[in-house]
């Protein structure tokens, strides 16, 4: 299974917002932004910390979907 941020990037774009608005609203990290820019896992708490400053559900921030081989 691999993670996908593309509906939190979709997001971003539909609220006219910006990485660097995304870490001062939620209160993360440049570092996150750049894993999250990889798709690459990030804690849970993140996940919260942008629904909460978003004030969004947590599948518009994420999807999970098979690897095909």
């Amino acid at each position: 299974m691999k993670i996908s941020y593309k509906p939190l990037w979709h997001l971003l774009v539909e609220r006219k917002m910006n990485k660097e608005d995304l870490k001062k609203a939620s209160g993360i990290s440049s570092n996150i932004v750049a894993r999250m820019g990889r798709d690459e896992s990030v804690n849970l708490e993140t996940i919260v910390k942008i629904c909460t400053a978003l004030d969004c559900k947590i599948e518009e921030v994420i999807e999970i979907y098979k690897e095909e081989n």
